[in-house]
């Protein structure tokens, strides 16, 4: 079974902070998420790769884009769904592997 690689829980709450911090300063912050945005999504699909980090780094753009969407805590909420659907698949594969000895093959 191949290891997908998780990125610390506390680097994807940093990096949602850091897209919240535009809220800090009211007439630069749009202007800064304008500079944010492709940055963020670059290391979004830098930190979850695969069709996880497709989807998260398009979505990460659009959210930090946007006015008034820099809300959602993207890389937090990527990180929990890496982290769910890891267990998951390890939990079938204990699975299988239980079978097979039942089995006896």
């Amino acid at each position: 079974m191949e290891r997908r690689f998780t990125p610390a829980l506390w680097t994807c709450v940093v990096m949602d902070l850091i897209g919240c911090a535009s809220y800090t300063v009211p007439v630069l912050g749009e202007v800064s998420d304008v500079i944010w945005a492709p940055i963020s999504a670059i290391i979004f699909y830098r930190m979850f790769g695969s069709s996880l980090g497709a989807f998260g780094s398009v979505f990460n753009f659009m959210e930090e884009l946007f006015p008034g969407l820099d809300f959602i805590p993207t890389f937090t909420l990527s990180w929990v769904v890496r982290k769910v659907t890891q267990s998951i698949r390890e939990r079938k594969t204990a699975q299988k592997v239980r079978r097979y000895k039942v089995a006896g093959l």
